[in-house]
C-alpha cells in the first residue's frame, strides 16, 4: 500500500524485453536500502524488486497485463520515473490511500500556468459499466496521476485538472508531462467500495 507521495524521480538506466515482460533498471539514491521482493510503486504501478546489480541501481519486472494498462512500456533509458517505497504502517497518511494498481492511462491535455503553479488537463477512456463501478473522478476528490497523490478539479465524464504546486514539478516527471504525455491513473479505492456498495 503507497500514500501517493513520490520520493524521487529515478532514471531509467536500461529497459529489456523477454517475451512479453519488460525488465526496468533504474537508478536512485535510495536503491542500497531495498532488499530483494520489496515493492516500489513505479508511476504508480507496484513492482517487486528482483535484482539489485549495484552502483545505486536495481530492476523490476512489469509482465504484459501491466504493460497494457500503463505507461511503462514506453519507458526507454533516460526516462524519469516516479517512485515511492511501501507505506510504513506507523506514518502519516500524507496522500491518500493508494493501492499501486494502475486502472488505466490518461492523455495530456493541456498545461496551463497560473501564479507560479500548473494546471494540466487529462483526458482518459473507460467504458460506462466501469465508470458506474468507481473508475471516474469526482470534483475536489483524489485521484493518483504517475504515483502522485492529487485532488481533481474540473471533473467531467472524461476529464478532470489536477494543480501541480512548484515542489512537485521540480520533484516528479511532472517537469516533462506535455501535451501528448500518456499517464498512468488509479482511481479512488475508497469510490470503488461506495459504488459496488451502491449496486447492490
Amino acid at each position: 500500500m503507497f500514500s501517493g507521495i513520490v520520493e524521487e524521480a529515478a532514471r531509467v538506466v536500461a529497459a529489456e524485453r523477454e517475451g512479453g515482460n519488460l525488465h526496468l533498471t533504474l537508478s536512485c539514491s535510495f536503491a542500497d536500502e531495498l532488499k530483494i521482493d520489496q515493492s516500489v510503486a513505479h508511476n504508480g504501478v507496484c513492482l517487486t524488486v528482483v535484482a539489485l546489480p549495484g552502483d545505486s541501481t536495481y530492476t523490476v519486472t512489469a509482465i504484459q497485463e501491466t504493460l497494457d494498462r500503463s505507461n511503462l512500456g514506453g519507458l526507454r533509458p533516460g526516462d524519469l520515473v516516479n517512485l515511492e517505497r511501501s507505506m510504513l504502517m506507523n506514518g502519516r497518511l500524507d496522500g491518500h490511500i493508494v493501492q499501486g494498481h494502475v486502472d488505466c492511462t490518461a492523455v495530456c491535455e493541456s498545461v496551463e500556468e497560473v501564479d507560479g503553479s500548473r494546471y494540466y488537463k487529462f483526458r482518459y477512456s473507460v467504458p460506462r459499466e466501469m465508470a458506474l463501478k468507481g473508475y471516474m473522478t469526482v470534483e475536489k476528490g483524489s485521484v493518483t496521476v504517475n504515483g502522485v497523490s492529487l485532488t481533481v478539479c474540473d471533473s467531467e465524464a472524461d476529464s478532470f485538472r489536477v494543480a501541480i504546486i512548484p515542489y512537485t514539478f521540480e520533484h516528479t516527471n511532472f517537469c516533462r508531462i506535455e501535451p501528448g504525455t500518456v499517464v498512468n491513473l488509479e482511481f479512488d479505492i475508497i469510490g470503488k467500495y461506495l459504488a459496488r456498495l451502491a449496486s447492490l
